[in-house]
Protein backbone atom coordinates (compact mmCIF):
# COMPACT_ATOMS: atom_id res chain seq x y z
CA UNK A 1 0.00 0.00 0.00
CA UNK A 2 1.40 3.36 -1.01
CA UNK A 3 1.09 6.22 1.51
CA UNK A 4 0.65 9.53 -0.36
CA UNK A 5 0.67 12.16 2.38
CA UNK A 6 1.17 12.75 6.08
CA UNK A 7 -2.58 12.58 6.89
CA UNK A 8 -2.90 9.18 5.20
CA UNK A 9 0.26 8.00 6.97
CA UNK A 10 -1.16 9.03 10.36
CA UNK A 11 -4.54 7.45 9.62
CA UNK A 12 -2.99 4.12 8.59
CA UNK A 13 -0.49 4.20 11.45
CA UNK A 14 -3.20 5.00 13.99
CA UNK A 15 -5.36 2.16 12.73
CA UNK A 16 -2.51 -0.31 12.99
CA UNK A 17 -1.58 0.88 16.48
CA UNK A 18 -5.23 0.80 17.54
CA UNK A 19 -5.42 -2.87 16.56
CA UNK A 20 -2.24 -3.80 18.44
CA UNK A 21 -4.00 -4.57 21.78
CA UNK A 22 -6.60 -6.69 19.97
CA UNK A 23 -3.92 -8.64 18.11
CA UNK A 24 -1.96 -9.14 21.35
CA UNK A 25 -5.08 -10.38 23.15
CA UNK A 26 -5.95 -12.75 20.30
CA UNK A 27 -2.43 -14.14 20.33
CA UNK A 28 -2.84 -15.27 23.94
CA UNK A 29 -6.57 -16.05 23.84
CA UNK A 30 -6.69 -19.81 23.53
CA UNK A 31 -9.25 -22.29 24.86
CA UNK A 32 -8.16 -24.14 27.98
CA UNK A 33 -6.20 -27.19 26.93
CA UNK A 34 -7.28 -30.40 28.66
CA UNK A 35 -3.90 -31.91 27.75
CA UNK A 36 -2.29 -29.43 30.17
CA UNK A 37 -4.10 -31.19 33.00
CA UNK A 38 -2.99 -34.75 32.15
CA UNK A 39 -2.70 -36.79 35.28
CA UNK A 40 -5.61 -35.28 37.19
CA UNK A 41 -8.59 -37.10 35.64
CA UNK A 42 -9.50 -40.63 36.72
CA UNK A 43 -10.20 -41.66 33.09
CA UNK A 44 -7.31 -40.98 30.73
CA UNK A 45 -6.77 -42.24 27.20
CA UNK A 46 -4.33 -41.53 24.44
CA UNK A 47 -5.48 -39.44 21.52
CA UNK A 48 -5.73 -42.61 19.41
CA UNK A 49 -7.88 -44.30 22.07
CA UNK A 50 -10.26 -41.30 22.18
CA UNK A 51 -10.57 -41.48 18.37
CA UNK A 52 -11.56 -45.15 18.70
CA UNK A 53 -14.37 -44.60 21.22
CA UNK A 54 -15.83 -41.27 20.05
CA UNK A 55 -17.54 -40.27 16.82
CA UNK A 56 -15.86 -37.56 14.77
CA UNK A 57 -18.26 -34.90 16.06
CA UNK A 58 -17.95 -36.09 19.68
CA UNK A 59 -14.16 -35.97 19.41
CA UNK A 60 -14.27 -32.45 17.92
CA UNK A 61 -16.36 -31.19 20.86
CA UNK A 62 -15.14 -33.28 23.81
CA UNK A 63 -11.41 -33.36 23.01
CA UNK A 64 -11.06 -30.37 20.65
CA UNK A 65 -13.23 -27.89 22.57
CA UNK A 66 -15.56 -27.48 19.60
CA UNK A 67 -19.21 -26.43 19.62
CA UNK A 68 -22.08 -28.10 17.82
CA UNK A 69 -24.55 -26.02 15.83
CA UNK A 70 -27.43 -24.67 17.92
CA UNK A 71 -30.73 -26.57 17.65
CA UNK A 72 -28.93 -29.59 16.14
CA UNK A 73 -29.06 -31.93 19.15
CA UNK A 74 -32.01 -34.16 19.96
CA UNK A 75 -31.06 -33.76 23.63
CA UNK A 76 -32.15 -30.12 23.48
CA UNK A 77 -35.74 -31.39 23.19
CA UNK A 78 -35.38 -34.37 25.57
CA UNK A 79 -38.22 -34.16 28.10
CA UNK A 80 -38.17 -37.58 29.81
CA UNK A 81 -37.03 -38.13 33.38
CA UNK A 82 -33.49 -39.43 33.63
CA UNK A 83 -29.81 -38.56 33.76
CA UNK A 84 -27.54 -36.84 31.25
CA UNK A 85 -24.03 -38.36 31.28
CA UNK A 86 -20.71 -37.70 29.55
CA UNK A 87 -20.61 -39.32 26.11
CA UNK A 88 -16.92 -40.17 26.58
CA UNK A 89 -16.94 -41.89 29.98
CA UNK A 90 -20.61 -42.09 31.08
CA UNK A 91 -20.03 -39.94 34.16
CA UNK A 92 -23.43 -38.67 35.45
CA UNK A 93 -23.58 -34.89 34.89
CA UNK A 94 -27.14 -33.55 35.14
CA UNK A 95 -30.55 -34.65 36.30
CA UNK A 96 -33.45 -34.03 33.94
CA UNK A 97 -35.13 -32.28 36.90
CA UNK A 98 -32.68 -29.36 36.45
CA UNK A 99 -33.02 -29.11 32.65
CA UNK A 100 -34.86 -26.15 31.16
CA UNK A 101 -35.39 -24.49 27.77
CA UNK A 102 -33.02 -21.52 27.66
CA UNK A 103 -33.94 -20.75 24.04
CA UNK A 104 -30.27 -20.95 23.04
CA UNK A 105 -30.51 -24.17 21.02
CA UNK A 106 -28.35 -26.19 23.41
CA UNK A 107 -29.44 -28.36 26.34
CA UNK A 108 -29.34 -26.15 29.44
CA UNK A 109 -29.35 -26.97 33.14
CA UNK A 110 -29.42 -24.87 36.30
CA UNK A 111 -27.53 -27.34 38.51
CA UNK A 112 -24.97 -30.15 38.15
CA UNK A 113 -24.89 -33.50 39.89
CA UNK A 114 -22.30 -33.72 42.68
CA UNK A 115 -18.90 -34.63 41.27
CA UNK A 116 -20.12 -34.33 37.68
CA UNK A 117 -18.18 -31.41 36.27
CA UNK A 118 -15.23 -29.11 36.72
CA UNK A 119 -14.66 -25.63 35.32
CA UNK A 120 -11.79 -23.64 33.84
CA UNK A 121 -11.31 -20.22 32.24
CA UNK A 122 -11.82 -20.18 28.45
CA UNK A 123 -10.37 -17.15 26.65
CA UNK A 124 -11.54 -18.11 23.15
CA UNK A 125 -13.78 -16.24 20.70
CA UNK A 126 -12.85 -12.71 21.85
CA UNK A 127 -14.40 -13.24 25.28
CA UNK A 128 -13.68 -14.77 28.64
CA UNK A 129 -16.07 -17.56 29.57
CA UNK A 130 -16.17 -20.40 32.07
CA UNK A 131 -15.68 -23.76 30.38
CA UNK A 132 -17.40 -26.82 31.81
CA UNK A 133 -15.62 -30.16 31.52
CA UNK A 134 -16.34 -33.68 32.72
CA UNK A 135 -14.78 -34.26 36.14
CA UNK A 136 -13.97 -37.88 35.26
CA UNK A 137 -12.34 -37.61 31.80
CA UNK A 138 -11.81 -33.88 31.25
CA UNK A 139 -13.98 -33.80 28.11
CA UNK A 140 -15.24 -30.35 27.07
CA UNK A 141 -19.00 -30.14 27.59
CA UNK A 142 -19.88 -26.47 27.12
CA UNK A 143 -19.93 -23.31 29.23
CA UNK A 144 -21.67 -21.93 32.31
CA UNK A 145 -23.16 -18.44 32.45
CA UNK A 146 -24.62 -16.43 35.36
CA UNK A 147 -27.97 -15.78 33.64
CA UNK A 148 -29.89 -18.92 34.53
CA UNK A 149 -33.08 -19.40 36.52
CA UNK A 150 -33.54 -19.65 40.28
CA UNK A 151 -32.51 -21.15 42.56
CA UNK A 152 -28.87 -21.14 41.32
CA UNK A 153 -28.93 -18.40 38.68
CA UNK A 154 -26.62 -20.57 36.58
CA UNK A 155 -27.08 -21.64 32.94
CA UNK A 156 -24.99 -24.68 32.11
CA UNK A 157 -25.18 -24.51 28.32
CA UNK A 158 -24.02 -27.93 27.07
CA UNK A 159 -23.24 -29.50 23.73
CA UNK A 160 -25.73 -32.32 23.26
CA UNK A 161 -23.19 -34.39 21.31
CA UNK A 162 -20.97 -34.39 24.42
CA UNK A 163 -23.66 -36.19 26.43
CA UNK A 164 -25.82 -39.30 26.40
CA UNK A 165 -29.24 -39.61 28.04
CA UNK A 166 -30.26 -42.47 30.35
CA UNK A 167 -34.02 -42.49 30.96
CA UNK A 168 -35.27 -43.60 34.36
CA UNK A 169 -36.51 -47.20 34.37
Amino acid sequence: MEVKNRRQFLAVGGSVLGLAPVVAWLARARPVEVKATVGIFPVEKTDAEWHEVLTRQQYRVLRGHGTERPFSSALDNEKRAGTFACAACDNPLYSSATKYDSGTGWPSFWEVLAGGVGTAVDRGLLMIRVEVHCARCGGHLGHVFPDGPAPTGQRYCMNGVAMVFHPNA
